[in-house]
């Protein structure tokens, strides 16, 4: 049997397992809609045992998914998040969980109002092969905490930590209440065309449309958490070797495969050349070597790697001036995906890393006059899902925020607003839609239910027809001014 009948047949198996368990976690929520807290609670302690036991087989399949993948970035990025944000939200549920009293107007005294947070029902979650725990996890945590059922697509990229996921899965929840799809991507297209009660997706911004296309046609509300082009802009008069060595960090972190990675570096014109050589000092002081060195980060697959060589020779070509961060000097070309980080100056906006997000280990460095400037080249562009600013003048901090819109900002840092359990995490634009994280993740996979409650007594009799009355006439000329 050759292989595309035998990958057709495991594609089919796959479609057919979806469906069928869509309908069992369907009938599940329908018996049981609204799980207590205290369910609640021991689903998320569950899950979080759950990765401590499996937590170092979970960092040796992300490893060989992309054959070198630092297991402290793994730590620092999939496992530690994951953690913490059930240890957060176990703390807040049952506040979270609380019905919100609202005001009533005068006019509709004596009453109530009052908005209960109830499950929506069937989640389905759809992850991308950058950060596969962590991007499953979090979501999830967010549906369990809500009340909702769930399934969770897993990417095809990262077989290894799929397949264990899965397992890990299968062993801790029934399948009414968590399961993991995994297989490629006409799976992932059904996948998101099962009519579920919410859906979010992480990944482009090109694939993302596919998805909500697919949703529109069910009504499914969705939640997409894309990428785009994101700026980190180098004030005037902020310490280069600060801006330098922060914005180092997170470019290289995971090879720059982040969706909140900085995409390209605004710099002022007169400070180019010193930013790169403070970037090269931290960059090799946190990387001395790179081809056989655990703590960096190989690309994915082929498929990635030929990309951002393709996006290197485009530039070149066109005149840009390449900067390689090699400190070792080592032969990068044969038998790695490892790619240095390597600065890109000169651009111009023909270039394919000028129009496309990188979602790599390249950074653009371009030149900006003043300040209004930069911001006016972030405004021209579609919204990015982060914005860094490196400056410690906070008439300049507010300058930038209140005139640019991003779906969340560091000042004086990069990435670090993503860990934050209290912020809510999501995009605007061409960025995304909607958040979680936190309270936001769990009001997300909630349905926000308005009750508005009266007992025998109606006020709202002296409203009624025949109208032209005295009454009415008061009350018109009480509420309408």
């Amino acid at each position: 049997m050759g292989a595309s009948v035998v990958q057709l047949t495991e594609s089919k198996d796959h479609i057919q397992h979806t469906h069928r368990v869509f309908e069992v976690q369907k009938k599940a929520f329908h018996d049981n809609p609204t799980p207590s807290l205290t369910e609640r609670q021991e689903n998320l302690k569950r899950l979080k045992q759950a990765l401590l036991t499996y937590q170092d087989r979970l960092l040796d399949a992300i490893d060989r998914d992309f054959s070198c993948r630092s297991r402290d970035e793994s730590l620092i990025a999939e496992v530690m998040p994951s953690i913490q944000g059930i240890n957060y939200t176990l703390k807040n549920l049952e506040g979270w969980m609380k019905p919100s009293r609202r005001h009533v107007s005068i006019l509709f005294q004596p009453a109530s109002n009052r908005v209960c947070y109830q499950p929506k029902g069937v989640v389905g979650i759809i992850v991308p092969w950058n950060y596969p725990l962590y991007l499953a996890v979090g979501p999830l945590i967010a549906s369990l905490s809500a009340g909702n059922r769930t399934m969770i697509k897993m990417s095809e990229f990262t077989p290894h930590t799929s397949a264990l996921f899965k397992e890990l899965i299968e062993a801790t929840f029934p399948e009414d209440l968590v399961a993991v799809i995994n297989g490629e991507a006409d799976v992932a297209a059904d996948f998101s065309a099962r009519p579920f009660d919410h859906m979010l997706f992480t990944g482009s911004t090109s694939v993302g449309k596919l998805v909500m296309r697919a949703a529109s046609e069910n009504l499914t509300p969705v939640t997409l958490e894309l990428g785009g082009k994101s700026p980190a802009i180098v004030s005037p008069d902020v310490p280069l070797d600060d801006a330098a060595q922060r914005i180092a960090f997170g470019k290289a972190f995971n090879a720059g495969q982040t969706c909140v990675a900085p995409d390209y570096v605004l710099c002022p014109a007169d400070r180019t050349q010193a930013f790169v050589d403070q970037f090269r000092t931290r960059f090799s002081e946190m990387y001395p070597s790179l081809r056989d060195n655990d703590d960096y980060t190989a690309i994915i697959n082929e498929r990635q790697y030929k990309r951002l060589q393709g996006y290197l020779e485009d530039a070149r070509a066109k005149g840009a001036e390449l900067i390689e961060m090699n400190p070792a000097q080592e032969n990068m070309g044969d038998g790695t995906y490892k790619i240095p980080v390597t600065l890109v100056l000169k651009t111009t906006p023909d270039m394919k890393l000028m129009q496309e997000e990188i979602f790599g280990p390249i950074l653009p460095v371009v030149s900006y006059g003043n300040l209004d400037e930069a911001i006016q080249y972030i405004n021209d562009r579609p919204r990015p899902l982060a914005l860094y600013f490196f400056g410690y003048d906070r008439s300049q901090q507010h300058q930038v925020i209140d005139n640019t819109l991003s779906g969340g900002t560091c000042i004086n840092d990069s990435l670090m607003h993503v860990a934050q359990d209290d912020l809510p995490f999501g995009g605007v634009g061409d960025s995304g839609m909607g958040h979680y994280h936190g309270k936001e993740g769990f009001l997300t996979f909630s349905h926000q239910r308005a009750i508005f409650s009266k007992q025998k007594f109606n006020s709202g009799k002296f409203v009624y027809p025949p109208y032209g009355t005295s009454f009415h006439k008061m009350v018109y000329k009480f509420f309408i001014r």
